[in-house]
């Protein structure tokens, strides 16, 4: 069908090789989030860039999960979880958590300084925001498991420059003055 405008006719290959899916992902930058759940299979955390608000009636949010993770059914059993979103500086914290240097899970919450909200999940006080949240759906779709939840309470720092993942490295995304 002709368009009017200036469009330009690209050729389109019908199958997108999870390569260059990953390579145009690794284009989208998105805050850098430690996800910790504590609950009768255990305390846990991971780092995650799968996180996206999904609605203010009720505050709810949802968080991509591989779903080979051994962490995948331990957070599902749990069925709370925090997602703290890591301030400009908080790189290797990022990395304890994505599992560089193979850290036990205990191991990892001595890093950072950790409290409790609402829901038990563990909560970084030097967080930029922190969400403490109830699952309450879990959905299986491919490679992942998105988690579902219901926000049941809110804690925000005054630390105002995010951690970014941008081209598959770290940036600080710092407010207008």
């Amino acid at each position: 069908m002709p368009r009017s405008g200036n469009f330009t006719e690209l050729q389109e290959d019908v199958t997108v090789s999870m390569q260059a899916f990953r390579d145009g992902m690794c284009r989208l930058g998105a805050a850098v989030n430690v996800i910790t759940s504590d609950g009768p299979a255990g305390r846990l955390g991971f780092t995650a860039t799968a996180v996206c608000s999904i609605s203010d009636t009720p505050p709810s949010l949802l968080v991509c999960m591989n779903r080979r993770s051994l962490q995948n059914g331990p957070l599902k059993q749990n069925g709370v979880f925090c997602v703290n979103t890591l301030s400009a500086g908080q790189e290797e914290l990022s990395g304890v958590f994505s599992g560089v240097g193979k850290l036990e899970m205990d191991d990892r919450f001595k890093h950072g300084r950790w409290a409790i909200l609402e829901t038990g999940a563990p909560v970084l006080l030097d967080a930029i925001v922190s969400f403490d949240c109830r699952i309450v759906q879990a959905l299986e779709v491919n490679t992942h498991t998105i988690m579902i939840a219901e926000v049941l309470a809110v804690k925000n720092s005054s630390q105002v420059t995010s951690l970014i993942y941008l081209n598959r490295q770290y940036h600080e995304l710092h407010p207008e003055a």
